[in-house]
């Protein structure tokens, strides 16, 4: 089985040029397939306040409204994915870009609002793994942002970590897949004052640990269930590591923590 590397990058990837750049090159000289996923919330938290678009987030999660799904639809599908896009074939690599309404590849359901109203926010149902398949095999990068497409054809705004899990899930029938989700940290620390107290592993017993004792919070723990669930259903490797350090990954090396099911 040949490797496939989903890789995620987050907003502050996204808004530091030189870490996009980093991040970008070494992509485009691993030589490795490579399906790239990005979100962007920290662009439509800004924006939305210019254009007093009033925001609500619960649980790191965003509420989000009709007014709310079209800036994301425009930030996230329009300016942040063409930016990648167009860094990628700076460094002569063909990328296409994708939300989940091209070609149907990402179907949602609008998540069920008997508990919190999250508005026009979707939960995955399908990936359509040939579309990738398609653009894996002519050395294209697909670059897929988190708006995906309801069965009735409605755009809903999806969690990107969910959305690289599951291309990644999807995949992993006819790859073995590296699940990487790059962010600001140098990875899940054991002091979030302290950049250099990196875990370098954490199992499921770990976690649950860290969870109990409130070592780990906030936004990290939907993303470890994340990485968790992916490695549960076939999923090679699952790995947190700051972008920078994703050549470093490429090299061999072992930054950032690796997430183990054992």
């Amino acid at each position: 089985m040949e490797d496939l590397y989903v890789i995620k990058i987050g907003g502050e990837t996204i808004n530091s040029e030189d870490s996009l750049k980093a991040c970008l090159k070494a992509i485009s000289t691993s030589g490795k397939k490579v399906i790239l996923v990005h979100g962007g919330g920290k662009k439509v938290t800004e924006l939305a306040q210019k254009l007093f678009i009033p925001q609500q987030m619960v649980e790191g999660r965003r509420i989000t409204s009709l007014e709310t799904l079209e800036l994301c639809t425009m930030v996230y599908a329009g300016l942040i994915n063409k930016n990648i896009v167009a860094g990628l074939s700076a460094k002569k690599h063909v990328a296409i870009g994708l939300s989940g309404a091209d070609l149907n590849c990402i179907v949602s359901k609008k998540r069920d609002a008997s508990v919190i109203n999250y508005g026009f926010v979707g939960d995955i149902v399908k990936v359509d793994e040939m579309v990738f398949e398609n653009f894996i095999t002519q050395n294209i990068i697909p670059v897929v942002n988190s708006i995906s497409i309801s069965e009735d054809a409605e755009l809903l705004n999806t969690n990107a970590d969910v959305m690289a899990a599951e291309i990644a899930k999807t995949m992993s029938a006819n790859y073995k897949v590296h699940l990487l989700y790059c962010f600001e940290k140098s990875g899940v620390l054991k002091d979030i004052t302290e950049e250099n107290s990196v875990i370098p592993d954490i199992s499921k017993s770990d976690f649950m640990h860290m969870k109990e004792t409130k070592q780990i919070a906030d936004g990290m723990i939907p993303k470890l269930q994340t990485a968790f669930r992916a490695l549960y259903h076939g999923v090679e490797e699952a790995r947190i590591l700051k972008s920078d350090a994703l050549e470093n990954y490429f090299a061999n090396e072992k930054p950032g923590t690796n997430i183990s099911l054992h």
